[in-house]
């Protein structure tokens, strides 16, 4: 098991829940616009928000927006450990840094001696893009292992000016080589991991990628906060946050929708019915299985670990809950009759 550091009172690692992560895309000194995309990302279930620090400009901005948001907010600086300071006495909840590229051994001294007094972590963030060039020769170029070479060296780093209040991310654009980064990362060291597969891509392919390198590593148990990105409106990151959560068993704040892909035995309009079955959970906060069957022969039986299903027949379909028949029920009032039980569970 991990350590456990404390971001704006939100516990990473220590076998805390996973939180979800995302960053704002907003210019960071637009105070308003930035706290109106926080907002609307915590609705969305965001539990820890990032911002870009590049300039002295969205330092400032940084106690006006914590004061009119709920979430923690994380400082993401480059090359400035000053800005890193600042950013530390502005009140930002965690500070996001590559020891490697903010300067000598003293400014990384100065960056968690500021840290450390004032109790905010310091979220180490290696990505493949910027390893150092004495590792690229070490290893003849980018490698798992370099990744994590360069995160522990960096932890070693913060260890020697006595911080420990640490949180690290191993991650690059490959899925396979985060995968192994992060695994190898796992078995060296106990600071908590920050998962994600960086320039994931669109809505469609960024998903994907996240789903099979987050999900695999938390179905490992590694892992203790996530953020998925993606070339796309960071609500959304959340809500493939959400769904990866839920789909390794990690979340049940909500429902989950079970479907069969459909054969030659489906005699109903099955994805039109899962379509309208799933547009009409998104109005139930039941921790609760919902199953949507294309056969009245096998679906009851496959599905039976669900709490309430149907299973389509010919013009008809039948009810069930549990693996148990309830009723036979018009292929018309199917989806009725299902979220009418649902009401009752």
């Amino acid at each position: 098991m991990t350590r456990q550091i404390q971001v704006g009172g939100v516990p990473i690692g220590g076998g805390a829940p996973v939180s979800i992560q995302s960053m704002t895309n907003t210019p960071t000194a637009d105070v308003a616009a930035t706290v109106a995309q926080i907002r609307r990302l915590e609705a969305a279930g965001c539990e820890i928000v990032r911002a870009a620090v590049p300039d002295l400009e969205a330092v400032r901005a940084i106690g006006a927006i914590k004061a009119q948001i709920t979430i923690p907010l994380v400082a993401d600086i480059h090359f400035s450990y000053k800005l890193a300071l600042e950013a530390v006495a502005a009140g930002a909840d965690k500070i996001r840094i590559n020891p490697g590229n903010i300067g000598g051994k003293d400014r990384v001294k100065a960056v968690a001696g500021a840290c450390r007094s004032r109790g905010v972590p310091i979220r180490v963030g290696v990505n493949g893009g910027s390893l150092e060039k004495r590792l690229l020769e070490k290893y003849g170029g980018f490698t798992p292992e370099a990744l994590v070479e360069s995160a522990l060296d960096q932890v070693a780093l913060l260890h020697q000016f006595d911080f420990e209040d640490i949180c690290v991310s191993l991650k690059c654009s490959s899925v396979r080589d985060t995968v192994a980064a992060c695994r190898l990362m796992a078995e060296r060291s106990d600071c908590p991991l920050h998962l994600g597969v960086t320039e994931a891509g669109t809505a469609r392919m960024g998903v994907i990628k996240s789903a099979a390198g987050i999900g695999g590593l938390l179905a490992l148990g590694i892992g203790d906060t996530i953020r998925v990105s993606l070339s796309a409106a960071p609500e959304e990151e959340i809500a493939a946050a959400r769904d990866i959560l839920r789909a390794v068993g990690l979340r049940r704040d909500g429902p989950e929708l079970i479907s069969c892909p459909t054969c030659g035995r489906t005699r109903i309009d099955l994805i039109a019915l899962t379509g309208a079955v799933e547009e009409r959970l998104k109005d139930v906060h039941k921790p609760i299985t919902v199953a949507v069957m294309g056969c009245a022969v096998n679906g009851p039986g496959e599905a039976s670990a669900a709490d309430v299903g149907i299973a389509g027949g010919d013009g008809e379909g039948l009810l069930f809950q549990k693996g148990t028949i309830i009723k036979k029920v018009p292929q018309a009032a199917l989806v009725d009759e299902l979220f009418a039980l649902i009401s009752q569970l």
